[in-house]
């Protein structure tokens, strides 16, 4: 190989997918609730959760029941959009919100949550 000439190689160039080319460009806000998940794009900050192996299943089964409706998500999304519907049914009403009383009912096992601790 000749100095100063370098290896061609291809370039490997990011194209949209379908999912991105067929999207509506405004979010839907049709159904009445006022917060929507973030979509595909950059997100700046990141949270991680750890799953017990029944939950990441039921995650899995869950996109691809969606899959299967012709709806392709990734988790992340999945997890984003669940995140928008339980804040909207909080802001909606804190007296009839469902993750209020989950999280304030009696645990699976049926033990009641530990009572917060009161501020001194």
């Amino acid at each position: 190989m000749a100095a100063g000439r370098q290896e061609s190689r291809p370039r490997r160039v990011s194209l949209p997918g379908v999912a991105e080319l067929l999207r509506p460009s405004v979010p839907d806000l049709a159904d009445g609730q006022g917060r929507q998940a973030s979509g595909r794009e950059a997100h700046p900050y990141k949270i991680t959760v750890y799953l017990s192996e029944s939950e990441f299943l039921d995650l899995e089964r869950a996109r691809l029941t969606l899959r299967a409706r012709g709806i392709s998500v990734d988790r992340g999304r999945l997890v984003r959009e669940a995140i928008a519907i339980v804040l909207a049914d909080l802001e909606a009403g804190p007296d009839t919100s469902v993750i209020i009383r989950r999280l304030t009912g009696p645990d699976i096992d049926g033990v009641p949550p530990p009572a917060p601790a009161s501020a001194q």
